[in-house]
């Protein structure tokens, strides 16, 4: 069984994020969406709120699995047996980045292969960041994340 891991913050998920679960879920037996916790960042969604957004959005797709991790990628990698890190990209600044962590997880698991997605070109400025500060704004974000969670993002930044 081939089963890869699409990591990420997802602060929120963003339809950039989905373009690339989509796609990678059908080049792979099962893929775990895995979000993470980021020490360098302070989220404005809890781990519980990502991950409900998640599992709603995905909901009655059986190949995916929306999981929580810490500590290192390839250890949670091999807890999952899985062999295959999935990775977004919009642009060459990304992948200086990603291509370093690909290095180091390579050095750590020489098992470990790193899958690079371009995003769609309709969503290679999008970025949970840019999502976050419109809404906090009250911009326009109904293009940017699924529908479902447009509400309670904008709810989220009203309570603040």
């Amino acid at each position: 069984m081939r089963i890869f891991v699409y990591p990420g913050s997802f602060d929120p998920v963003t339809n950039g994020h989905l373009d690339i679960i989509d796609r990678a879920s059908r080049i792979c037996d099962k893929l775990v969406v895995a979000v993470l916790v980021n020490r360098s960042k302070t989220p404005v969604f809890s781990m519980e709120e990502r991950i409900s957004f998640l599992e709603e959005i995905l909901a009655g797709r059986p190949n995916i699995q929306v999981l929580p991790f810490s500590g290192l990628l390839v250890d949670f990698m091999r807890e999952q047996k899985a062999t295959t890190v999935i990775k977004g990209l919009r642009a060459v600044s990304d992948f200086e980045y990603e291509f370093q962590m690909a290095l180091l997880n390579k050095n750590l698991n020489p098992e470990i292969e790193t899958l690079f997605m371009m995003t769609s070109i309709n969503y290679s400025y999008l970025s949970s960041s840019a999502v976050r500060e419109l809404a906090c704004y009250g911009g326009n974000i109904r293009d940017l994340v699924p529908e479902a969670i447009v509400d309670r993002i904008y709810s989220k930044f009203k309570a603040r």
